[in-house]
């Protein structure tokens, strides 16, 4: 049970290599930087060190009491990452696969709304506008 911020980027399969041995059911999400409309070519993410760690696992502490997770793991990039690059992935253990589905959700949800990260998009001409909260991934929020 983890959570880890880093500049370099990780093996997924490094990272779940031996994960959850003992569960029913692993679920894994790795989100890439996607582009946009060939408007953007890197993501530059920013944190507070020390106070992002700790709301990571925060979450995942809290998502192991919820469903009952026997273990999950939080990895997260920082700096300047590509399109295409992994920026982050989750991964989630339970003794049944509607637990792991719900705890890597929650984390998703609550990654994605309140993390303590700032992302500024960065186009052919360098970099731009920081990326805003949008409206839907607060709302996703409220089913927890």
């Amino acid at each position: 049970m983890s959570a880890r911020v880093q500049a370099e980027a990780f093996d997924l399969g490094a990272e779940i290599a031996g994960f959850g041995r003992d569960a029913g059911a692993v679920v894994t999400f790795s989100g890439l930087v996607r582009s946009e409309e060939g408007r953007l070519v890197a993501l530059e993410i920013e944190h507070y060190p020390g106070m992002t760690e700790k709301a990571l696992q925060s979450y995942g502490e809290e998502a192991a009491r919820r469903f009952g997770l026997t273990d999950w793991r939080i990895v997260h990039r920082l700096g300047r990452i590509a399109v295409g690059e992994p920026i982050m992935m989750v991964a989630t253990a339970a003794r049944h696969r509607q637990a792991a589905f719900q705890g890597a959700e929650y984390l998703m949800d609550w990654l994605k709304s309140r993390a303590p990260f700032w992302k500024r998009e960065v186009g052919p001409d360098g970099p731009g506008q920081w990326v805003e909260a949008r409206d839907a991934d607060e709302g996703a929020l409220s089913r927890w």
